[in-house]
């Protein structure tokens, strides 16, 4: 299975728009457009067809993290500095 039919399969199980997706990818500061995103979800034989790298999908399962958990409250080594 590849990136590009996990995303596809994410997609259609969580309902979200291709613009829903551009904002979690934002969630993380990964920029893309809607037209960018698009073209992973076309055919492989299509000519504007483009494979979804591994920095693609982990940015996006990133930002679903935070878009379903919301932002994390208090990241590594926050703790520690608020002890000293």
């Amino acid at each position: 299975m590849s990136n590009n039919d996990i995303l596809k399969k994410l997609r259609v199980a969580l309902q979200l728009r291709n613009d829903q997706i551009v904002e979690i990818l934002q969630l993380v500061n990964f920029r893309m457009t809607a037209s960018e995103l698009s073209a992973f979800f076309r055919s492989e034989d299509h000519p504007n067809y483009k494979p979804c790298g591994d920095q693609v999908l982990r940015n996006f399962l990133n930002g679903l993290v935070i878009h379903m958990r919301g932002p994390m409250e208090n990241p590594k080594g926050k703790n520690e500095e608020a002890a000293e």
